[in-house]
């Protein structure tokens, strides 16, 4: 009896993605996601209406 022919065809490639362009994408979805900041300075009524209000 002969022995089983191994098999020799090639192994799949996987395509890659560089550690580069997956932080690059992860970024450019976390930016495109996040809403705006409010901006910290408030405005200057709110500022004369607290400041009369103490």
């Amino acid at each position: 009896m002969q022995a089983p022919e191994r098999d020799e065809t090639r192994p799949r490639v996987v395509p890659a993605v560089s550690m580069r362009d997956l932080l690059a994408s992860c970024a450019a979805a976390t930016a495109v996601s996040t809403p705006p900041r409010e901006s910290r300075r408030p405005d200057p009524e709110q500022l004369t209406e607290h400041r009369e209000a103490a």
